[in-house]
């Protein structure tokens, strides 16, 4: 099977990071282009500090979180755009960035999931992400584990 869109998810970790360096070498061999994506947290009115919840401005919460989705996207462009890969880049808003990475599979035609085995919540996982286990359980396209 020939690859010619690859899903690269990233939630900003150093193992995504690496995973997305990984990817687009891939998609260079290929020559096929990549997809960036990133699932947002939903911008709530409180935040957890440890155990004890804070109230926050809402409007400087979303700021901060499109300003790091926006850093994390920009990881996979600038990595794409040295290696002179196709790319486009994508980010949504949801609780389960497990279900947000699967639609984007089907949404935006990708053909493959590349993707880290543990991102920031490794340790829900026990060998892999709690992430990807759900994404190699419920994806409709191949995914590639990137360790």
């Amino acid at each position: 099977m020939t690859y010619k869109n690859i899903l690269l998810p990233t939630d900003g970790s150093e193992n995504a990071g690496r995973a997305i360096r990984h990817g687009i070498a891939l998609a260079r061999a290929l020559g096929a282009s990549v997809t960036g994506f990133h699932a947002a947290p939903p911008v709530t009115p409180v935040e957890y500090r440890g155990i004890l919840p804070k109230l926050v401005d809402m409007n400087e919460r979303k700021a901060k979180i499109d300003q790091q989705t926006a850093r994390h996207l920009k990881v996979v462009e600038d990595a794409a755009r040295r290696a002179g890969v196709r790319c486009r880049v994508y980010s949504t808003t949801n609780d389960f960035a497990a279900d947000a990475i699967v639609a984007a599979a089907k949404r935006y035609r990708c053909d493959l999931i590349f993707i880290a085995t543990h991102g920031r919540r490794s340790r829900r996982g026990v060998l892999l992400g709690s992430n990807t286990q759900k994404v190699l359980n419920a994806s409709p396209v191949p995914v590639l584990l990137d360790r």
